[in-house]
């Protein structure tokens, strides 16, 4: 930071950005171990969907452990693509990342994750965690690995 904050470029553009930034923050964030193993993605485009929680204070162990076995559930169509939990910035923030062909197949996922015998369970287990939620579409760039 110090070497920064001598740098007269830095000063600059830290100021310009000021100007334009309305807010930001950071989080540092560690995999879930039960969690597929991030695997690159190519052929046809996909989206991702960004599902991010906010869970009350003191219940994330309860969270990794209801999701060690949801996600059994949700598995078998190759959708999981990462699943994070924040370990500075804003703590108690889950990311899970899907990925899917389309909005179509994302649909007919989420629908056959219901049908599975227990998915209702953990839903209900889990939903009393949670403070917020939010749901997010992405788009791969052009020279995204994980078309």
């Amino acid at each position: 930071m110090s070497s920064y904050k001598q740098n007269q470029e830095f000063q600059v553009l830290h100021k310009e950005q000021g100007q334009t930034v309305r807010s930001r923050h950071l989080q540092y964030l560690l995999a879930f171990s039960y969690w597929p193993a991030i695997e690159t993605r190519s052929g046809a485009p996909n989206i991702y969907e960004v599902r991010s929680y906010s869970l009350k204070p003191g219940t994330m162990i309860e969270w990794g452990n209801n999701w060690a076995r949801a996600i059994t559930h949700r598995r078998n169509n190759d959708e999981a693509f990462a699943g994070f939990f924040s370990q500075v910035g804003r703590l108690y923030n889950v990311h899970h990342f899907w990925c899917y062909k389309d909005l179509a197949s994302r649909k007919e996922t989420r629908e056959s994750a219901w049908r599975s015998p227990g998915w209702d369970e953990c839903v209900a287990y889990t939903v009393p965690l949670i403070r917020e939620m939010q749901s997010r579409i992405l788009l791969p760039t052009s020279f995204s690995p994980t078309q």
